[in-house]
This record gives structure tokens, sequence and C-alpha cells, in this order.
């Protein structure tokens, strides 16, 4: 019975396998087409696979199977935008083209990141124009800053690029950042062309802003107008704009026809991203990396200091043959010799000769690294940057890298001056009229609260208000409101509500040296 059973299993197992989809007869002709069984609808497959999803690609084009010989080619193979073809068009390609020198010192300089650019596009499925934007924006310069404060090749202003996760502070700029820039700036460019529908629109909203450009549409809609990028009224930049890429679009399209010399750029990354798992000197890294070290700023340009802090830039871009050197090298160095610097956040107020004393380094040299004004006050949690002899952490933290300001305040310097009192005069009187506390004015003066005409009454006044009042008629104060108009000016343009409080506090400490 057991022989039976074996037997009749195997029959079924035998039966199976010629019944399975896809598979031919044994006695099938060569060729023929395998005969499937379809199961029915209502009744699931063990092991049935989940549909599919079909997605339809953005481009209509057929790829050429072929790879591009070089950058520019492949550039011009993902051009989508529509041509535009007017008068401001020739005048523009008329400029660059009487421009040789011009156009070869950017496209040599861009040559360190536009493939990073033209990569972005393609995985994004954006035209490949958009990529030649930093010639117009920069001249592919990471580190241009436009006189409206709008910084990098794509020129974020501060506002902008703080809405598009670029970090500014003390001690990095992203908007110089050669990747988050990047990222940023597609971002930016993709959600102007959701909104608008139109690239030449879109690029007109990135130069002009896109409540700008919305309003603009709307101001010919209510007139009964065309609402295209030719129909609006614009500012003379952003109608110079477009014309400006479509210039440089053409020279790229046709170099040869327009007379322009293009460098060769090969269909390769100039760049490789290493990972930084700890502090370095950037004068370390480019060491380590074997490259000079105005090319490692100008892959890394957006480091404000001398030292790259891990927790805030986890990655620094290199030249490609050189990141395995730089790894390799890394991994030989001793620990302690990397970073040179850290960062030291005040705990007080203070002068900035008391807080260079502190961390046992030169004011002037504290200063300049800091980039602090003469005469002003650092005040309370600015982050510094001071040499590492046991001043700072091992690492820097996260949270102190990426929240790095410098604040100050005016620093009040007081100077001896005499003043006569007159008719009526007493002690109150005349720390009212110079903004002091009585109880400092009385100690200056022995705790006198009393006063005879022309009696002299010592105070101690900022340097600028005593100067003003050197300038007044012998024997006779400057005017209160001059005295507290020259504090003012003592103080700077940074930001100080009044001289008052901090002439006060400064009165107050010099009258507590005094008892």
């Amino acid at each position: 019975m057991k022989l039976l059973h074996v037997l009749a299993l195997g029959a079924c197992v035998w039966l199976a396998g010629c019944a399975a989809p896809g598979t031919p007869p044994t006695d099938a002709p060569a060729g023929a087409a395998p005969i499937t069984t379809r199961p029915r609808v209502d009744m699931p497959q063990a092991g049935d696979m989940s549909p599919v999803a079909v997605t339809e690609l953005r481009s209509r084009k057929v790829a050429p199977l072929d790879a591009p010989a070089d950058l520019w080619e492949r550039i011009r193979r993902g051009f989508a935008l529509p041509d535009l073809d007017t008068e401001l068009v020739q005048q523009q390609q008329q400029w660059y083209v009487s421009r040789p020198d011009y156009i070869q010192r950017m496209t040599e300089r861009s040559r360190l990141y536009i493939f990073h650019v033209v990569e972005e596009l393609e995985l994004r499925g954006m035209p490949t124009e958009l990529a030649l934007l930093p010639y117009i924006e920069s001249a592919f310069n990471p580190q241009a800053v436009s006189s409206a404060k709008a910084a990098g090749m794509w020129q974020f202003m501060p506002a902008t690029g703080s809405s598009f996760d670029l970090r500014q502070n003390a001690l990095r700029d992203d908007r110089r950042d050669v990747i988050a820039s990047t990222r940023a700036a597609l971002d930016y460019l993709q959600r102007l062309h959701d909104r608008f529908g139109d690239w030449h629109l879109a690029l007109a909203a990135y130069n002009w802003g896109q409540g700008n450009v919305n309003r603009a549409i709307e101001r010919n809609r209510a007139a009964g107008q065309g609402t295209g990028y030719l129909d609006l009224n614009m500012p003379a930049e952003t109608r110079q704009y477009v014309p400006k890429l479509q210039a440089v679009k053409n020279i790229i399209a046709q170099p040869d026809a327009l007379g322009a010399v293009l460098p060769l750029i090969d269909n390769h990354p100039f760049f490789d991203t290493v990972d930084i798992t700890r502090d370095i000197d950037v004068e370390v890294a480019a060491r380590l990396a074997e490259v000079r070290l105005e090319d490692f700023k100008a892959l890394n340009p957006s480091q404000h200091k001398p030292v790259i802090f891990a927790a805030g830039t986890p990655q620094v871009l290199l030249p490609w043959n050189n990141a395995a050197v730089f790894k390799q090298n890394l991994t030989k160095a001793p620990t302690g010799s990397l970073a040179s610097w850290t960062a030291w956040v005040a705990p007080a107020t203070m002068p900035s000769r008391e807080a260079a004393s502190r961390v046992e380094m030169d004011e002037d040299e504290f200063r300049q690294i800091n980039g602090i004004p003469k005469g002003m006050m650092i005040k309370s949690g600015s982050t510094l940057l001071v040499p590492r002899n046991g001043h700072g952490p091992a690492a820097v933290a996260s949270h102190v890298v990426d929240n790095a300001h410098v604040a100050y305040t005016p620093e009040v310097v007081l100077r001896r001056t005499t003043v006569h009192a007159r008719r009526g005069d007493s002690i109150a009187t005349i720390a009212a009229r110079y903004d002091l506390p009585a109880a400092t004015v009385a100690g200056w003066n022995q705790g006198r609260a009393s006063l005879k005409s022309g009696q002299a009454v010592v105070l101690y006044l900022p340097v600028r208000a005593s100067a003003a009042r050197a300038s007044a008629p012998r024997g006779r104060a400057a005017p209160a409101a001059k005295q507290r108009q020259a504090a003012r000016s003592a103080q700077g343009r940074v930001g100080a509500k009044s001289a008052k409080a901090p002439v006060a506090r400064a009165a107050k400490s010099m009258g507590n040296r005094k008892r």
C-alpha cells in the first residue's frame, strides 16, 4: 500500500510540473510560445507578485546609447527649455562673445563644480540649461557676495537660504557650500516651476522673487493682457536675466559658430566626498589630502574659520584622485595632531582683552580671528575660536557648532572729568544731568551731597563725552544733550538702544573701585 501511495504522489508532482505556467511541454517544437494557465481572478494563488507601479519619465526624448564626449556634450543633450530669440538675447550674446577672457575664466572655474550640478539635474529630470545659471549669478564663484548680501555661486539671500536649511553662523555659511547650495537652488527652482508652470517665469521669480512675479501676473490678468514671461513688466535686471542665460546656452550649444573657445571638461566627477569624524584644521586636512590649501578652500568654501568641526561639517570635498590619499593619511595621523583650535563659549560679558587673557591669546590675534571690532565687549554666550590648549572639549558638540554666534556690546571707557556746580546744584542734580547714579557721583566726591556755586565736582564720563566737554567754555560743562549724544557716538553702530545703561554700569564699577 505504501508503494502505491509513493507512486501516486510522484505522478501528481510530474503532472503539476507539466502544467506549470511558462513551462513548455517536452515535445514542443523549438521556439514555440510557452503554454500558460491563467488562475481564476477570485482565487488568489500562493506566491503571486504585487502589481508593478508604472511611472512616466518627464522627458520624451530617446536617450542616446553612446557616451558624451565631454561634459559640454552631456549638457547639450539635456537642453529642454524653450529657446528665447529676442534683441536682448542678441545683445547679451554679443557681450559674452566679445569677452573671451571672461568666458575662459568662468568656465575654467566651473570645472570644479559643474559635473555635480549636471548630475543632480539629471537625477531630478530637470533641464540641464539650469547648470549654466551660476554663470549668470556668480560666474561660478562660491565666494561671491552681492551688494544685497546674497552669497555663494547660487546667490542666496540670508532669509531665503535659511528657509532652505542653509545654516549661516559664526563658523560657516552653507550658502557657499557646493552640495548644500546646489540642493537648495534646485529645490527652489523646481518649486517655482511647479508654482508658475513655466521655466522662464520660474527663472524670473528666482531673480526677482515669487511674490513680485505673481503680482505682475495678476496685474496683467486684471488688465486683460498676456501673462507670459515676455508680457510682464519687470525691473531691468530681471528683464535681462533669462536673455543672459539664453546667451550662455547659445554659446555652449555652438561655440565654434560663435567664435567661443570652451575648455575641455571631462564627463567625470571632479570631487569626491570624504567623511570627517574628528575636528581637523583646514591646513592639516589639505596637507593630508596632498592638495594645495587654496584648492582645498575652493572645494570647501563654506568654512569661515581655520578649523572644521566634525559635528557641523561631517563631510569635506576633495579632488577625486586625492580622496583615497586623504583617507590613508588620516588613519596614520595621531588624533591629537589634527586640530589646534576649538570653540569656546564666553561665560559672561567681558572686554576682548579679558577674554583673550582667559584663553592665553594676544588680544589683537583674538579679535582678528573672531572678527571683533575695537571698543566692543563680548556678550555672554558668544562662540569664539580659541587655541585648543585645554580651553575646550576634545570634540565640539553639535549644538555649539550649529548655533555659534558672536554678539557685542559697546565698551564704555570713562575718563576723569571736573565740572563746576551751578547755583542751586547738588550731587543729585549733577548726576541726573549726566545720566549717572547719584550714589556713584557722591562716592567720587567723598560722599558730599550739597554743593556751593562754582565748586569742583569729579565725574567719570565716556571718552568722547569728555572730549565734548573739553571744547565747551571754561568752567561750564557741555550740555547734557551733547553728553548723551557723545556717549551714543562712542557706542558705534552695533545695535545698542541707549548710552545710559552701559555708562551707568561703567560708572558704578568705577565708583566701587574708587571706594
